[in-house]
């Protein structure tokens, strides 16, 4: 049994960075990666802006050296990079030296590929691969070859938005009980058509810059990336004299049963998943020093979530903020480019600022950052909120 769940290695590619150092640059340096889409064919170009990652799919087989015939999505493409930074990060050189698995998020899977060959499928059978790399499994086990996890656990989580916070969760948990003793945990998604036309079926999407928390604030900008995070017993942190970013306190999954996509005005699951990860890190609310909110820019989630702060802070609302404004709302991936968004502002005590925000909501006088603040940080929770009313909250602290 594992007392601490050590975080000892990250890993991303966003909108605004090919990997952790560019991403934190972009972060303290207000850089927004938000723009028109450029990299698919839709009907809906000149109506939304989106998070784009700069490479294509041709620049993210060759980083990777894949053969020319492979059969990788874009979903996995962009997690096999993200992955094995966090593995370089966390000086793994042999990764099977520990019993080690991974617990990978996405809801996207190989749908851009299933998009782009799907009416050739019967008449030719060189795109029948693609198809073949649809299912929401196949990611993971590309990214565990990526790795050389061999012989191990290999799972796959799919709870919408809150799909990575609930992979972290599930790393920690088999930390903690002794089954494993590192866990490669976090999430990817690619943009596509799918999510794309699915978003704005559902009016949520916004046609500029996201405003997360603001007044008039009018939707969500789709993003895309991958973000992953080495977990590590003290067997493994003890053994090999590992450095310790920050450490997984606490966390906690709950589900509001609301709506098919909406969350409940009161933020009832939200409440609950604080209320939880508090618990387990046996924190009480005036412990935690920042939150990085869901933040999606939406009518009803910031009004839900801001809702929710409030019940469990009251009046003592720690500094807030959403940095969705930066990648735009990546899906599936979202809890986990959030945890290591957190584990840099604990790394070197900052809070982002909150952009685009100009108007202060008038269901509740709480406001989140607006400028990049400088702060001792010791404690961060971080709320990641999907559909179907599964939320989720992770706590993130430097102390064991």
């Amino acid at each position: 049994m594992s007392k601490g769940v050590a975080i000892t290695g990250m890993g991303i590619i966003s909108a605004i960075g090919n990997n952790v150092a560019e991403n934190y640059q972009s972060l303290i340096q207000g850089k927004k990666g938000i723009s028109r889409v450029s990299k698919i064919k839709t009907n809906h170009v000149n109506d939304i802006m989106v998070g784009e990652i700069d490479f294509t799919n041709k620049n993210l087989e060759q980083q990777l050296a894949l053969p020319a015939d492979n059969n990788y999505s874009r979903t996995a493409l962009l997690g096999a990079i993200a992955a094995k930074e966090a593995i370089t990060n966390a000086g793994i050189t042999n990764i099977n030296a520990y019993k080690t698995g991974l617990v990978s998020a996405t809801s996207v899977g190989g749908m851009d590929m299933t998009e782009r060959y799907y009416y050739d499928y019967l008449e030719n059978k060189e795109s029948q691969k693609y198809i073949e790399g649809h299912h929401a499994g196949d990611s993971s086990q590309k990214i565990a070859e990526q790795l050389g996890i061999e012989k191990s656990l290999v799972t796959t989580i799919s709870t919408a938005c809150s799909s990575a916070a609930n992979a972290i969760m599930l790393g920690a948990r088999l930390i903690k009980s002794g089954q494993l003793d590192r866990v490669v945990v976090g999430g990817t998604d690619c943009l596509s058509k799918f999510t794309i036309n699915g978003f704005k079926t559902l009016m949520i999407l916004s046609d500029t810059y996201n405003t997360p928390f603001d007044e008039n604030r009018k939707g969500l900008n789709l993003g895309e990336a991958a973000a992953y995070l080495v977990l590590e017993s003290d067997k493994v942190v003890q053994a090999e004299n590992k450095k310790v970013l920050a450490y997984v306190k606490g966390y906690g999954n709950a589900n509001d049963a609301y709506h098919q996509t909406a969350s409940s005005e009161n933020g009832d699951g939200a409440t609950l998943a604080m209320q939880k990860a508090l618990h387990v890190a046996d924190y009480n609310p005036e412990d935690i020093d920042y939150i990085n909110a869901h933040g999606t820019a939406t009518g009803n989630n910031d009004l839900s979530e801001g809702r929710a702060i409030i019940r469990i802070f009251g009046e003592n609302v720690p500094d807030f903020s959403s940095t969705k404004a930066y990648t735009g709302h990546t899906l599936a991936a979202a809890g986990a480019i959030e945890a290591v968004y957190s584990v840099l502002a604990l790394q070197n005590n900052v809070i982002y600022p909150n952009l685009n925000f100009k108007t202060q909501m008038k269901e509740f006088n709480i406001t989140p950052q607006l400028e990049l603040k400088e702060k001792p940080l010791q404690t961060i929770m971080s709320n990641s909120f999907g559909f179907g009313g599964n939320c989720s909250t992770v706590i993130f602290s430097k102390e064991q």
